[in-house]
Order: C-alpha cells, then structure tokens, then sequence
C-alpha cells in the first residue's frame, strides 16, 4: 500500500448526485480494495500508476480547508461523507481527518449523511450524537463472508458492520442499510437478501437501500475475471446481466418487494 500526505484546496465539493449538495471525501483512494468499485475513475486525477486500492492520499489539511469553506456556506445544505472513498477506512484509525471533519461541522444546522463499510465509526460516536439530524449508512454487499473476501477483501464483515449499525441505532442515531452493488446471479438470491433484510431489521436500521452493478468497462471486466475464476457455474447467466439489465432490474425489484414486505422493513431502490 502506497501512502501518502497531500494537502487540498477543496474539500467540500458540489455534488452530482440528486439527494445531496456537496460531498467530503478526507482521502483520494481507498484501502478496502473492492473489486466492483465506481470510484475507480478517480484514479486519473492522482497521478498514481498503483492500481486503484493499492493507494490512498491522506489530505492532512482537510479539516482547516472545510473550516474556511464552511463560513462562506450561506445556507442549510446536505453534506455527504464518502461518495468516492470510505471515509474510515483503515488509516482513519491513524490520521483521525473524518473525525476532525465532524467536529468542526457540529456548530453547523447542516443535514450530514455518512457511507462505510467500516466499524471504525464507532469510535466516533461521541462526535456522531452531536450532529444535526446525521444519518449512518452501511454499505453491505453480501452476509457470505466468502463473497466479501472475494469482491471486498480488506472490508470488515458483515457481522461487524451490524454489530457497528446496532450500536449507533441503540445510540439513537438514524442508520440503514445500503446493499451495493446486488452482484447479478452471485448475492441476488431470495435466501441472500432475506438473510440481509433480516439481519437490518433486527439491528435497528430504519430501511434497506438497493442499488445494482454499474457495468463500467473496468469494473466489468474486474467483476466478471473474478466470477470467471470463483463462480464458474454463473459465468454464464453473469455475462447475460450486462446486456439485459433492464429486464433483470424489473425481476429484481419484484423480489425485494417480495421479501421487504416479507421481513416488515421499508426498502428503498437507488435504480
């Protein structure tokens, strides 16, 4: 793992997606190494040659700069932490930028979201219960740890990541569950996303948001090498996912309603 300290003159940055305003992402690069990664279209802004996963630049001045953007924000936005990087992932435990990050919105009435894979946050929950209206979201691939060592090796399971969300929950701090991406014919069976829907109802999610894979040239040929390799049986129906994603969409959607429904707990849809 390459590491390196790099200072920003942005932090907080215009977002594209529709549900926030801007986003904060304390480091360029991320250490869990997910196979299916978007974010993976960063890596051209770095000027690395390591393969995405493989880096990670620490922005060691985030906190002033975000203090600065802050005074000029003129009004309530929705801030979003980790859209292109987990926001604590490993070298959070070192560096503590998300957490400084926090601290320094606390004052602020803005709406804060937070996305991670990991049970770092926890640390954090002083800072979290001080926030205006946060919510934590979770993202979880898979329950099959077999999976995750697959597609998200250096993640922590899915076990420690509701034990994380329990936590915060009991705490009174909203949380859900992001189940992203649904890997076509590989974590989509009834048995999989009943077996995550269950385990959010019960850890005190308030809702379970699905999104499926996002066929990018390089996320799928990543995705499908590694189904190639560990799933040979589901090459096959895999492949047929990339040029039948609307109808798979449809059939999906009906499953999860299905088993929502089945497991009383609101599931939302990201597509």
């Amino acid at each position: 793992m390459f590491i390196s300290e790099v200072k920003c003159k942005s932090v907080l940055n215009k977002s594209g997606i529709s549900v926030i305003d801007y986003a904060i992402n304390p480091y360029y690069g991320c250490a869990h190494k997910c196979q299916y990664c978007y974010a993976v279209f960063m890596k051209r802004f770095t000027g690395h040659t390591e393969p995405w996963g493989d880096f990670v630049d620490v922005k060691i001045n985030a906190p002033e700069v975000l203090a600065r953007q802050l005074q000029r924000l003129r009004k309530r936005s929705r801030i979003s932490f980790g859209t292109v990087c987990d926001p604590y992932q490993p070298l959070e435990l070192k560096y503590k930028i998300t957490r400084k990050c926090l601290e320094i919105l606390i004052p602020y009435r803005h709406r804060v979201s937070i996305l991670t894979k990991s049970s770092i946050i926890i640390r954090d929950t002083d800072v979290l219960r001080r926030l205006y209206k946060l919510k934590v979201s979770f993202t979880i691939t898979s329950m099959d740890e077999r999976v995750r060592k697959i597609f998200e090796p250096v993640t922590p399971s899915a076990e420690k990541r509701f034990k994380a969300l329990r936590t915060l929950a009991h705490d009174g701090i909203r949380t859900s569950v992001f189940v992203a991406p649904v890997m076509p014919y590989i974590s989509d069976s009834p048995d999989a996303i009943g077996e995550i829907l269950k385990a959010a109802k019960n850890a005190g999610a308030e809702y379970v948001m699905f999104d499926t894979l996002n066929p990018y040239p390089k996320v799928w040929r990543n995705t499908q090498r590694l189904v190639r390799i560990h799933f040979p049986d589901r090459l096959e129906s895999f492949n047929t996912y990339y040029s039948n994603q609307k109808m798979y969409k449809v059939r999906l959607r009906e499953r999860i309603r299905h088993l929502g429904e089945k497991y009383d707990i609101d599931y939302r849809f990201a597509f």
